[in-house]
């Protein structure tokens, strides 16, 4: 919602002129020389004149304290600091309203900010950042070092001794005002001039707007393309609930520029009159107000001018936000071609999340599985005939079982009697810990990330596809590009176990929760289950039984199905492993298993996945047309869609499933991470089917690099192409460790369940341990790991 409260006509335009606005004046020049300060409290009230300039005001802003509220303006012969209630105090007792010159002859200063205590200003004039001091005529430092205008400067709110400044030259620059040094110089962000900086203190984030319309906090957000996806999924939404409306695209695509940017992090709501905290931030651009989570990159609204005809202004010149948001924002705004000024307001309060929905999930049943539910499927296993042997029974010629031996061919007996003295004691055997082997009988809580690295093994020449540790977390399974498998302990000691049999490079991987059994799946369209050990597969899925290749297979519902992606069909099979194998008929395996259930969705699947580790109905897959579609298998059927979930086709799908080892709350296990090429790692909360943060400090611009939770669920790990791995903290957006030093792209990622432990595999067959430093390692007591067989081939 969005109200004009005032509106001026000027003398002359202010299109890309620094207007001045608070949440309680707002101040804009009057016949050039003059400045008109109007009370948004009452309008009606008559404004304040101020004079003192010689020459036109090019800026003026407000102090960001409240007492006393400062006002400070520039043209090219003064610089002017007013005391707004000063002023109005001494017109109504008759005097002459006088302000504190702290500058001359500075130039045509474009921009002018106040730091946070209001002690010191900044004024830029050409490519020069003039500091001022408020209280009195005093230049503190002089910084100059851009290679064009400059266009902003903005003081840091929790550094007092440090600001940030943007310039046509398309960079910015963060300046230590105590040695008058610069502590960063960004490269070329942008085909076109940076306009303005933000400063997010909550997150402690650094925002930075062009005349393209690219704002750029840790990566880039592109105001046209972010409309287009809000405008797709509120069209969608609307088709969703049956309403009829078409929007329609403008023919002629203009740029957006960023013209000024302001924190919206805090209002209160008018219904429950409670005081809501988020990271929103608003960006005024030619064409109306946008509002963006930096969290998630994504636009949660619009409020454009168009749609408000009442409005006197149509296309915005240049922005005024007041700082503090109490029930609405206010902001002076002065129009691109006429020479117009107006004071709006908007009510934050009534700002919806587009992509919120109704419909919300859990991983967690609510009740037992329907009646025709595939999950009630049971495989009836049919018990062999054997025919009856014809003729005589066969009998026992003695009454007893056992007859003693005779003697007869036994040596005779040299000694009758000998005692035994000096008998060594033997210790008993040691009983194995609860835990299974570890130092930690649970997942150590308040851990830190495992950063350090401790083992480098090389395996193969041909890329690590997947990985996946045991539930117990003494293993590793690994599939390679080479067709094979290997299974290690997870010290990465010894020789592992290899499996052959797959034509084409495994493309997925999984444990079953006995551990005994192995899953494998291939892109020559076959799945295959191994037993600990076994050359051969108890069962193999293939002989032309998927069209397509197999995407992605796994164990689900406590082992009860099989689950598995080929095209656009996702299939769930019941199954049974039998080892036993006729001596004869070597060739023929006893297993068996059935399809249970079929769905087959509207594209081709690119990524599943599931939780095996306790009973749930949801399924997620993603589809090639870069939706992400959540499954209810209780049903049988597709439960939500969530279009648009990437630029790209979704390449990774990881839910948080926890471990044994730890435990973590309900709500936690509802997240789950997508991945896409080019679009980064998003964070979606099943409950609400949105996304609620996204990382994009990792590359990956052409490989499938993989992501994956910590057993604690505090921290998620990416690969990257820059032959890292990043750490991220999941409630922060910016990485927390970057693990430098592989030998190539970082294709797979996985968490210890048992132990702070995170193992990496690269593109070109190599795999990496990282520890913790505070020491959390395995015992050596490995009795669970597999024993040595050095190739095991089908």
């Amino acid at each position: 919602m969005i109200s004009e409260k005032l509106s001026l006509t000027c003398d002359r335009l202010l299109s890309h002129q620094q207007l001045a606005c608070s949440r309680s004046f707002c101040a804009a020049p009057l016949r050039s020389k003059e400045v008109l300060v109007y009370n948004n409290t009452d309008l009606q009230q008559k404004p304040l004149l101020l004079t003192g300039h010689h020459g036109d005001i090019n800026a003026m802003t407000f102090g960001k304290r409240n007492i006393p509220v400062l006002l400070c303006s520039a043209s090219a012969d003064y610089v002017i600091v007013w005391d707004v209630e000063n002023c109005q105090r001494k017109i109504q007792e008759g005097e002459i309203a006088t302000g504190l010159v702290i500058g001359t002859l500075l130039g045509e200063v474009i921009h002018l900010s106040f730091c946070f205590s209001d002690e010191r200003v900044a004024a830029c004039s050409g490519a020069v950042i003039y500091v001022l001091n408020s209280k009195k005529q005093k230049v503190i430092c002089t910084l100059t070092g851009h290679l064009g205008p400059l266009t902003s400067a903005e003081f840091c709110p929790w550094d007092r001794n440090i600001l940030v400044s943007t310039s046509e030259d398309r960079t910015f620059k963060v300046w230590d005002l105590k040695t008058e040094a610069v502590l960063y110089q960004s490269f070329v962000l942008s085909a076109s001039p940076l306009l303005s900086a933000l400063f997010l203190e909550k997150n402690r984030h650094l925002i930075t707007g062009s005349a393209d319309g690219q704002c750029r906090l840790v990566t880039k957000m592109d105001l046209l393309k972010m409309e287009k996806n809000h405008q797709e999924c509120q069209k969608t939404l609307s088709h969703h609930k049956g309403v009829c409306e078409q929007l329609v695209a403008d023919k002629v695509e203009l740029s957006k520029p960023v013209v000024q940017m302001s924190s919206c992090s805090s209002f209160i709501d008018l219904d429950s009159q409670k005081n809501i905290d988020n990271s929103w931030f608003c960006v005024g651009s030619t064409d109306g107000l946008y509002v963006v989570d930096p969290d998630t990159s994504q636009l949660l609204t619009v409020l454009h001018f168009k749609d408000n005809s009442d409005l006197s202004i149509a296309t915005a010149g240049s922005w005024s936000f007041s700082l503090e948001c109490d029930k609405s924002m206010v902001a002076l705004v002065s129009s691109l071609f006429t020479p117009c000024v107006v004071l709006l307001e908007m009510f934050l309060a009534h700002l919806q999340r587009s992509e919120e929905n109704d419909e919300g999930f859990s991983v967690f049943p609510s009740s037992s599985p329907l009646p025709e539910s595939p999950l009630n499927a049971v495989l009836k296993n049919k018990e062999p005939n054997h025919p009856q042997k014809k003729g005589i029974k066969e009998t026992p010629l003695v009454f007893h079982s056992k007859v003693k031996s005779s003697g007869y061919t036994s040596a005779a007996r040299r000694f009758m009697f000998a005692p035994k003295i000096n008998v060594k004691k033997t210790s008993p055997a040691k009983k194995t810990t609860g835990n299974g082997g570890f130092l930690h009988s649970s997942y150590p809580a308040g851990s830190v990330a495992p950063t350090v690295p401790s083992i480098d093994l090389s395996v193969v020449n041909k890329q690590v596809s997947c990985l996946q540790y045991s539930g117990d977390g003494k293993q590793i399974l690994c599939g390679l590009g080479d067709c094979s498998l290997f299974l290690y302990k997870s010290s990465l000691a010894g020789c592992p176990t290899v499996y052959r049999g797959h034509d084409k490079p495994v493309s997925s991987v999984s444990w079953s929760l006995s551990r005994q059994w192995l899953l494998s799946a291939s892109d020559d369209r076959s799945v295959r289950i191994w037993t600990n050990g076994s050359s051969v597969p108890a069962i193999t899925m293939g002989d032309n039984m998927f069209s397509k290749p197999v995407r992605g297979a796994q164990f689900y519902y406590l082992d009860k199905f099989l689950l598995l992606a080929s095209g656009p069909a996702l299939y769930l099979y019941l199954y049974d492993v039998d080892t036993t194998r006729d001596d004869i008929k070597t060739y023929k395996q006893r297993s068996v298993f059935k399809l249970a259930s079929c769905i087959t969705t509207s594209t081709g699947i690119t990524a599943l996945s599931a939780i095996n580790g306790f009973l749930s109905y949801i399924v997620l897959v993603s589809g090639s047309d870069r939706s992400i579609q959540v499954l209810d298998m209780n049903k049988g059927s597709v439960a939500s869609v969530l279009p648009d979930a990437h630029s790209r086709a979704t390449h990774c799908i990881t839910q948080n499933k926890g471990s044994a080892f730890t435990g973590q709350t309900p709500e936690s296990y509802n997240l789950f991470l997508s991945s896409a090429i080019t679009d980064g790692v998003k964070l979606w909360d099943l409950r609400t089917l949105r996304c609620v943060r996204r990382y994009e400090n990792h590359v990956n611009r052409c490989h499938p690099c993989s992501s994956a939770f910590s057993p604690c669920g505090r921290f998620i790990v990416c690969g990257s192409e820059d032959k890292c791995a990043y750490i991220y903290d999941i409630r922060s957006s910016t990485y927390l460790h970057r693990l430098q030093r592989h030998s190539d792209t970082v294709l797979s990622v996985a968490f210890n369940p048992a132990t702070p432990e995170l193992l990496t595999g690269t593109l070109d067959g190599k795999l990496r341990l990282f520890q913790c430093s505070t020491g959390s390692r395995l015992s050596c007591d490995t009795s669970a790991a597999v024993d040595h067989i050095p190739n095991v081939t089908a």
